[in-house]
């Protein structure tokens, strides 16, 4: 019996239209979940390997790793979080954002174009939990829960669209308990799925979850070799900046080295209950007790302070990477797995000990480079490691993207959706622009901007003093040498200053747009 033509093309075409439907309600498109914490140095994931690797190692964040990218080579655009913050959202440069500073900077203008909205126009469920840190409310979010500016880690406030409130508990576990029971009802939902889960941790002051806190207090870290770095070779911008372990780490404040407990009032530790700080106590007063009969001083009271931080800074990043795989476990169990591309990073880098600082905010390596590990399930070849260099402006991107969402002409960064397929377009960019504005400030580092390639460094410290910086990053890769006025370099000079202006050109910047932007 033949079939009847008019019934199959009927069939075909109802198929067809329910294909269609099908694709514009999302169910075929991938989930994203983009993992961001505050501070932390690619250092200090394990997947980077470096000298902390086996002491204080991250197995859940490797995994990302090891079923997807990692990237090598990630560079900021501003390297301090507010502005990194905005960048991810807007895709663009902080001179066109808006958000160039975390102090004295007005809250981040939520009524303008941002990845989340276009995502959520083209049929996605969004969410946003965890640290916000722009000053507004977010928007573009279906869902969304933050803290309240830097946050608490123990028993911290939350804001939603009702208000504030309070929970108890550690604030990683709390943010991982929130995002999975909202992946619990987005999975449901038969929309795609896109989740910005931003940590606190480990953001100073570095306070060790309650699982935690003995983790690595008989461990001892290895030294960066620069930890006494003395600044020589360079100008006065290293000289004169406040971020040294040495002088600005603090030893109550920062290494909750209290001696006298009415001074933890206006820290974080106030709010740990009555069990909280006896659990607490049981372990901090013992170090307490000792450091102060130790009384150390010079450099070995340097090195003390580094051992601290580290313990502390490191157990932070412990419950980081618990969380992290409480994520990748559910997804598993959920089948979400196999559709959801998962993305970690941080804000920016951080400085763990490096030139004998702490904090970010220099071009310098540890701080202008953060990590960023993607994996997406039968795309992104397992065990991939990429050099090219890619920054958190090409973030948005990559998710409209991945989403099949248009990227709008006016975004600065690109979809890094070619390399995900293991295929760099031959002309990806070879340079990056930077900019930091925020002087003076916290760590007093002086406003500069400057030009990366995989070799040198071109920097310039204007407005506050005029110095120009060159390194070179074959034969100095600790940065220890300024080789601008080197006559050897002259040729090179020339040729970075030419990319410089080029690129400023490109992104619409200038030192007289900068200067406009200064603090009243």
């Amino acid at each position: 019996m033949q079939p009847d033509f008019k019934l199959t093309t009927l069939i075909g075409m109802a198929a067809l239209c329910c294909h269609q439907l099908s694709a514009q309600n999302g169910q075929q498109r991938p989930n994203i979940i983009y993992i961001m914490s505050d501070d932390h140095a690619y250092q200090a994931i394990s997947a980077y390997g470096g000298a902390l690797k086996d002491l204080a190692a991250t197995p859940n964040i490797d995994r990302i790793a090891r079923e997807g990218i990692r990237f090598d080579r990630c560079l900021v655009t501003n390297s301090i979080s507010g502005p990194c913050r905005a960048v991810i959202l807007t895709g663009k440069y902080s001179h066109l954002n808006g958000f160039l500073r975390n102090e004295g900077q007005k809250p981040f203008d939520g009524s303008q174009q941002t990845f989340p909205k276009l995502l959520q126009k083209a049929g996605y469920s969004t969410a946003m939990i965890g640290k916000w840190h722009l000053g507004s409310d977010p928007t573009g979010f279906d869902h969304w829960e933050i803290l309240p500016g830097q946050g608490s880690y123990y028993n911290p406030e939350f804001i939603t669209s009702q208000g504030r409130h309070t929970e108890k508990g550690y604030v990683t576990e709390l943010i991982t308990d929130k995002c999975i029971e909202w992946l619990e009802d987005a999975k449901d939902s038969g929309k795609p799925f896109m989740l910005m889960m931003h940590h606190k941790a480990p953001h100073r002051d570095w306070q060790p979850g309650p699982n935690e806190l003995t983790l690595y207090k008989d461990i001892t870290f290895p030294e960066p070799p620069t930890l006494f770095d003395d600044y020589s070779n360079r100008g006065k911008a290293e000289l004169t900046q406040d971020m040294t372990i040495s002088k600005t780490m603090r030893l109550e404040e920062d290494l909750k080295l209290y001696r006298d407990r009415s001074k933890m009032k206006n820290t974080g530790l106030n709010r740990l209950d009555p069990s909280q700080m006896a659990e607490w106590d049981s372990v901090y007063n013992p170090i307490i007790r000792k450091f102060y009969a130790s009384d150390l001083s010079g450099d070995e009271l340097v090195r003390f302070k580094y051992q601290r931080y580290l313990q502390d800074y490191l157990a932070c990043i412990a419950a980081v990477d618990k969380s992290v795989g409480e994520v990748l476990d559910y997804l598993k169990e959920s089948g979400l797995d196999k559709n959801t591309v998962v993305i970690y990073s941080s804000d920016q880098g951080f400085y763990l000990g490096e030139h004998g600082w702490f904090d970010k905010r220099f071009m310098f390596e540890e701080s202008y480079r953060t990590p960023l590990l993607i994996s997406w399930p039968g795309v992104t070849k397992p065990g991939t490691v990429n050099e090219d260099i890619v920054s958190n402006i090409d973030l948005p991107e990559t998710f409209l993207e991945i989403a099949g969402v248009e990227v709008p002409s006016d975004m600065q960064g690109r979809s890094m959706l070619p390399i995900l397929k293991g295929k760099t377009p031959g002309n990806w960019r070879k340079e990056h622009y930077y900019h930091y504005y925020e002087y003076p400030g916290s760590h007093m580092v002086k406003r500069h901007y400057g030009m990366s390639t995989q070799r040198y460094k071109l920097i310039h410290y204007y407005y506050d003093i005029d110095e120009w910086e060159l390194y070179d990053r074959q034969a100095d890769p600790l940065e220890m040498k300024n080789m601008y006025d080197d006559p050897s370099y002259a040729r090179i000079k020339k040729k970075l200053h030419k990319r410089l202006e080029k690129l400023m050109l490109k992104y619409g910047d200038s030192e007289e747009l900068a200067r406009s932007f200064l603090p009243n």
